[in-house]
This record gives structure tokens, C-alpha cells and sequence, in this order.
């Protein structure tokens, strides 16, 4: 009876260190983070006292709040969307025989294993008006007359730091694609060969189908880390001018450690895990439910 009883707690005891751990590092900050956005903060991180709602109350109303979100919004669906079909592109060229593919798969993996903050700091030297390296080729090619300033614009500077989230990020889809790509019988493809089936066909029907579960790892993966990307913005334009290039973790970081204003900043966070969730959550339920179909 006793060997029993302990074979069916067993597995429980296997993960309980996992379990505890979680709770430890991802389920308390959580919870407190959810506290401080329900109270009154100190500029030291005091909590003084509950206020309900307050610091979400005052979030809405900031002037500011509206363009962060519209920021965090473009940035996160841009740099997903883009990157996981050019990194789905990528993976499907590397994926094939040729000389030179596993030098080829080393420096497609270069950006992603370079640090955000080096990549953020070479694409504003390439972009830099007075000495940067696209005006110095493009001059040196007759291309251009005369140096190009880049970045006149907020709008265009932010489109220069989505440019740059893409990039580093394509390694990543590449990678996760090629790993469900390898993975594919090529009998599948024989068979459909014979039976007449041209490219597209067996992409749509064979490849595509095959390789859904790792882009929908990817993609929530991406979704998550893109939405909370934190070095480029500031690398590149530390949100400025006047929150015209912040996403929401650069707007939370200037509330929190520029004014002071902890409980709001708090709140904002809450509100990019809310919307986080959502989004995850609607994706996986849609992607595993369509697999089921």
C-alpha cells in the first residue's frame, strides 16, 4: 500500500523543486509588482498604503500614454510579423544542400548571438548623418551627392529601430523553423513528386503544416521578448523626443527611475502583462484549435 501511495506522488515530488522555484522567481515578483500598482509609492520604493485603482487612473489619463501604446503595438506586430516570414524564408534556404551551408548558418546566427546593445550602437553609427557607414558608401558609390540625414523625423527613427529589432531577430525564427524542418520525412516529399505536386503545393501542404508547431513556439516566444525589448529603444533613442519613439518598458523605466513615480510605473507593467497574456493566450487557443480542425 505504502509503495503505491508513493508511486502516485511520485512525479510530483520530481517537479516539486521546479514548482518551488517558479513560485520563488516568477510568481512572487508578479504579486508584488501587482501590490506597488495598487498603492501609494514612496521615490524610494516604500510602499505607503493601498489606493485601489489610482496609478492605473492616472496612467489613462497621462497625454503620453496613448502614443506609448501605439508604439508598443506597431513595434511588437512589425518586428513579429516581418521577422518570422523572412526568417521562415531564411530557414527554408538553409535547409537545402549547397557548399558553404554551415558557414552560411554561423553568420546568419552572428546577430542573434551578439548582444542588443552592440547591434543597437552599430545601427546608429550606419545611420548617423555625419559619419555614418551608409552615407560613406553610398557617396563613395555616386549614389548620393551629398550626406542624408536618416532619422528627420521621430516616425522614421522609430522605423530605423523596428529596421533593427527584424534583423536581430530573424535569427531566432531561422533557427526554430530549421529545426522543424529537419525534422520533416523527406518520403513525404518523394510521395508527392509522384503523385505531381510542384513547389507550392508541397509548402502549403506538407511543409507549412509540418513546421506549425515551431513557428507557433517562435512566435509566442517572439511576441513575449519583442513586447518587452528594452535595449534598442534605449540604445538607439532612449524613447525621445517626448515619447514619440517609447515602447511601454522604456515608458515604465522613465516613470520609475527619472520621476520617481514607482506605483505608475508598476501599473504600466501590469498593463503589458495583461495585454501579453491576451495576446498569448488568444494565439495559442487559435493555433492549437485550428491544429485540432
Amino acid at each position: 500500500m505504502k509503495k503505491q501511495t508513493f508511486r502516485k506522488i511520485e512525479p510530483y515530488i520530481w517537479i516539486a523543486p521546479s514548482v518551488i522555484l517558479m513560485a520563488i522567481f516568477i510568481l512572487t515578483p508578479i504579486v508584488f509588482v501587482f501590490r506597488m500598482a495598487m498603492s501609494d509609492v514612496s521615490k524610494a520604493g516604500m510602499i505607503k498604503g493601498f489606493n485601489g485603482i489610482a496609478n492605473f487612473t492616472k496612467v489613462l489619463k497621462s497625454s503620453s500614454f496613448g502614443l506609448v501604446l501605439q508604439n508598443t503595438l506597431v513595434w511588437t506586430v512589425a518586428v513579429v510579423v516581418l521577422s518570422t516570414v523572412l526568417g521562415f524564408i531564411l530557414a527554408l534556404l538553409l535547409n537545402n544542400q549547397f557548399r558553404g551551408r554551415k558557414i552560411a548558418r554561423a553568420i546568419v546566427v552572428f546577430p542573434w548571438a551578439t548582444t542588443l546593445v552592440i547591434q543597437a550602437s552599430a545601427w546608429n553609427f550606419i545611420i548617423n548623418t555625419d559619419y555614418g557607414t551608409l552615407n560613406t558608401l553610398l557617396l563613395r558609390l555616386g549614389i548620393i551627392k551629398e550626406a542624408v540625414n536618416w532619422t528627420p523625423t521621430p516616425e522614421l527613427y522609430f522605423m530605423w529601430e523596428i529596421a533593427c529589432g527584424i534583423f536581430v531577430t530573424i535569427p531566432f525564427v531561422s533557427f526554430c523553423v530549421l529545426s522543424g524542418l529537419q525534422s520533416i520525412d523527406t518520403s513525404y516529399y518523394e510521395a508527392a513528386t509522384v503523385d505531381g505536386a510542384n513547389y507550392w503545393q508541397k509548402l502549403f501542404k506538407i511543409t507549412l503544416p509540418l513546421v506549425k508547431s515551431s513557428l507557433t513556439v517562435s512566435t509566442v516566444l517572439n511576441i513575449i521578448y519583442v513586447f518587452n525589448s528594452f535595449p534598442i529603444i534605449w540604445t538607439m533613442t532612449k524613447g525621445d523626443p517626448a515619447n514619440h519613439t517609447d515602447t511601454l518598458v522604456t515608458y515604465l523605466y522613465k516613470l520609475a527611475f527619472y520621476n520617481g513615480r514607482q506605483g505608475e510605473a508598476a501599473a504600466v507593467s501590469v498593463i503589458g502583462f495583461m495585454i501579453l497574456l491576451v495576446c498569448a493566450s488568444v494565439y495559442m487557443v487559435y493555433t492549437l484549435r485550428k491544429g485540432d480542425d
